[in-house]
């Protein structure tokens, strides 16, 4: 039995992992020879990148080109103040491999485009989009889509956070959005501001469903958005269904992101 493998100290490690009979050392070995792939490694992807490298995912690769900013350390927990003008990717592997020996950690400090998407996105077992720009969203959700990759999305603006999980089976990003809104009508992080903390919680939640899916336990956020509102601490679900005439999962896609123009309404040709 894979779960056998575990040597003296991954089992005290992940004892508390190993004891609960939905993991259990079977499922700890899935999550040791699982491969995540999170884009982004700000306020979303701090608490992702760090959940998952304690839960062991053994490939945890980060994709991101930006440089830590002192603007960001009041809500990007993976960085410190002397990580200020460094490559995120680059405290994201100082704080992997300072928690947990066991992660192979693959730094990625680039943009995530058309060009390299297929690349970077496929053969994964789960991805977690962390991005803050429509642009990128639609990518990462046509780019797993089409290569048959589930992944987490997650947002959040001012109080409010959103999260959604699309798997092979199920509806879209692009279903619930056929086309992002106009530039200019929703303001950004730095034009509106955000909650600190409200990162932490949705991460969290995008990390929960990237575990889940790697041990195939408990139901994923497929098939509904779930929307947090942490001024008046409520959740709320709002189901969504798969749109035939989506051009990424309808019963007519496009075969490649590679001709999409990821700008304006992000809309396929």
């Amino acid at each position: 039995m894979a779960g056998l493998d575990l040597d003296p100290t991954q089992l005290d490690r992940y004892s508390r992992h190993i004891i609960m009979d939905d993991v259990g050392p079977e499922g700890q070995a899935a999550l040791l020879d699982a491969d995540v792939l999170v884009v982004g490694a700000g306020g979303l992807g701090s608490p992702v990148i760090e959940y998952l490298a304690a839960a062991g995912v053994g490939t945890l690769a980060v994709v991101d080109d930006d440089t830590v900013e002192r603007s960001n350390l009041q809500r990007q927990i993976l960085h410190r103040d002397a990580d200020v003008g460094t490559p995120k990717v680059d405290s994201a592997r100082r704080y992997v491999t300072d928690l947990n020996p066991d992660v192979n950690f693959e730094g990625h400090a680039v943009r995530l485009t058309r060009e390299n998407a297929r690349d970077l996105l496929s053969d994964r077992d789960f991805v977690v989009d962390c991005t803050d720009n429509f642009g990128t969203r639609y990518l990462v959700n046509d780019a797993c889509v089409l290569a048959g990759v589930p992944f987490s999305h997650g947002a959040i603006y001012k109080f409010e956070g959103q999260a959604l999980t699309v798997t092979p089976d199920g509806p879209c990003y692009r279903c619930v959005f056929p086309e992002a809104p106009e530039e200019g009508t929703v303001p950004d992080c730095a034009t509106a501001g955000v909650l600190g903390v409200l990162p932490g919680t949705m991460g969290c939640l995008q990390a929960t469903e990237a575990v889940k899916s790697i041990l195939g336990v408990g139901d994923l956020l497929t098939g509904r958005m779930l929307h947090y509102d942490a001024a008046s601490v409520g959740f709320e679900e709002v189901p969504i269904a798969r749109d035939p005439d989506c051009p990424v999962c309808g019963d007519d896609p496009i075969e490649s992101v590679e001709d999409v123009e990821y700008t304006g309404g992000c809309t396929v040709a």
